[in-house]
């Protein structure tokens, strides 16, 4: 497993090794003991899987407040997606600034987005399944959410189409008016 930083501190691309033949392949998509060789110490609590039909659809910029925030690691496993984390945290050098990758069943890449991140994606192709792991439970009293086109985050999205949104990622507001207790060196 390969693990490389991003320019967002903590958010970190996962390339794990692939071993094939003429069978196919295998690959470890986490190992606690590589995590942690790598000085990430997780405890991943739940597993999610989520499935969109269409090309365009994005879900996000989704995250949970304290203290039911999480950590994320994601992987696309059917299709491919534009995976992105913005940093939140109050009083960081990079609040408000985004990385996005492309993940895909091909690549096979995983994106480790920390507490104090938004997260969010957009398909790009039909048919995508996305899974991930989560470090705390699901929180609907702390869920929250910022508005996927928030000019002052400017994510350049890959596809130049109107979205397939949720009507709850619809109304959600710019990151300046989003409910946020994430402070940076905390």
């Amino acid at each position: 497993m390969k693990v490389i930083e991003t320019y967002l501190e903590g958010v970190l691309v996962i390339e794990p090794k692939v071993f094939g033949d003429h069978r196919g392949w295998f690959m470890e998509t986490y190992s606690d003991v590589k995590f942690s060789e790598s000085g990430v110490e997780l405890d991943f609590v739940q597993d999610n899987h989520s499935f969109s039909a269409a090309k365009g659809t994005l879900r996000g910029l989704h995250y949970q407040l304290n203290p039911k925030a999480q950590t994320k690691l994601v992987r696309c496993t059917k299709g491919a997606i534009f995976d992105v984390a913005v940093d939140i945290r109050k009083n960081s050098p990079s609040f408000g600034e985004w990385f996005g990758i492309e993940l895909s069943a091909e690549n096979k890449k995983q994106l480790l987005i920390p507490k104090g991140f938004a997260h969010g994606f957009m398909t790009l192709t039909d048919d995508v399944e996305v899974q991930y792991k989560v470090d705390e439970l699901y929180a609907p009293e702390c869920d929250r959410g910022i508005i996927w086109n928030d000019p002052e985050i400017a994510i350049e999205w890959p596809i130049d189409i109107k979205p397939i949104l949720s009507s709850k990622d619809e109304k959600a507001p710019l990151l300046k008016d989003a409910e946020n207790n994430f402070s940076y060196g905390e």
